[in-house]
């Protein structure tokens, strides 16, 4: 490897870093949210935030009741109901595809995209996620929404 090839592979490595690192100041309610599984499942899946914004576990868990579109969020299975899941409103789409927000139907849900079924999540009139969340989120999923 040269010295310009090394010294390009550390700039690409330190700005990819960076990026991530930036993320706290664009969580708004939820300044602890990373883009990680257990991250997301703490500050948004299983917490009401400061703007009032529900949990996402009042509808989506098996406690009690039949979790909300088939969706469980509850510790210890969403990732399961998750990733590579194809969705249970919305035929032909999965919930979440490794590598590919765009073609992630949970951000779909979440930014409220006018092709959905039903209606934009949290359900409801809000208040919805903020979009610094909404881009952490985001950025789990590029990452390969790994179950960490």
């Amino acid at each position: 490897m040269t010295r310009l090839h090394a010294l390009i592979l550390v700039g690409a490595l330190a700005a990819a870093v960076g990026c991530d690192e930036g993320l706290n100041s664009i969580a708004g309610p939820t300044p602890n949210l990373t883009p990680t599984l257990s991250s997301i499942q703490k500050e948004i899946f299983n917490t009401q935030d400061s703007t009032g914004r529900l949990a996402c576990i009042q509808c989506h868990t098996n406690v009690g009741r039949n979790p909300s579109a088939g969706l469980n969020l509850i510790d210890g299975v969403s990732y399961q109901a998750l990733v590579g899941v194809a969705s249970g409103a919305k035929p032909g789409a999965t919930r979440v595809v490794p590598g590919d927000p765009d073609h992630s139907y949970l951000l779909n849900k979440l930014i409220g995209s006018t092709d959905i079924v039903g209606v934009r999540m949290p359900r409801g009139t809000g208040p919805y996620l903020s979009e610094g969340q909404i881009r952490i989120i985001r950025r789990w999923i590029e990452l390969g929404a790994k179950n960490d």
